[in-house]
């Protein structure tokens, strides 16, 4: 077709051509909010978005799960008890007992108990906005985290066992980084007493 047989649009039909494009990306739902001169869809909360993420790595995380519970066809789960705590003076017996009550409900073997110390503040010169209650070390930069991945590279245990999943990593994209390794490379699970939570606003 010919530029001269084009049949010309008005700025009304274009807009109303971009308005379905834009409906079309909308993934949260509802309707566009009126009185503006452009529609616009209410914006989905970051709760929401927390959730979301906190479910999606959850459902990440048991995945692998149920591959080492398929690998053992009915044994046992062997696993390793991990524990972070928050100085040197701080002793991990209150989450040896919260872990070993899980393992025993469960059936799971706990093959070892290992544990880090977080980096207290005080050995570090950040500005006191960006530090509040410690300095976090990235798991595999902790001696406690690197033995357990070494023992479960060995075979030595199907899984890690910890409290809950700031005791790994409170950010989602390390934290997901970590159950895959675990599941990919040591073909292992990770396994929380509490479940994934969204992480509260900073």
């Amino acid at each position: 077709m010919s530029p001269h047989n084009a049949v010309k649009h008005g700025a009304d039909v274009l807009s109303l051509v971009a308005f379905d494009r834009g409906r079309e990306k909308h993934a949260g739902g509802g309707a566009p909010n009126a009185g503006r001169d452009h529609p616009s869809w209410p914006r989905t909360s970051a709760r929401v978005k927390r959730q979301s993420r906190a479910g999606q790595l959850r459902g990440f995380r048991q995945h692998f799960y149920r591959q080492a519970v398929d690998a053992q066809a009915g044994q046992p789960l062997r696993v390793l008890a991990y524990s972070l705590v928050p100085s040197p003076r701080a002793r991990p017996d209150e989450d040896w007992g919260t872990l070993q009550a899980e393992a025993d409900q469960l059936g799971y073997a706990i093959a070892a108990r290992l544990h880090d110390v977080a980096v207290p503040v005080t050995t570090t010169c950040f500005p006191v906005s960006s530090a509040s209650q410690g300095v976090y070390t990235p798991p595999w930069d902790r001696p406690g985290w690197r033995e357990a991945e070494r023992q479960l590279r060995e075979g030595l245990a199907d899984g890690v066992l910890v409290l809950d999943r700031h005791n790994i990593s409170s950010d989602d994209d390390e934290y997901h980084a970590v159950i895959k390794h675990l599941g990919e490379h040591c073909r292992a699970f990770l396994h929380l007493v509490i479940s994934e939570e969204p992480v509260a606003p900073t």
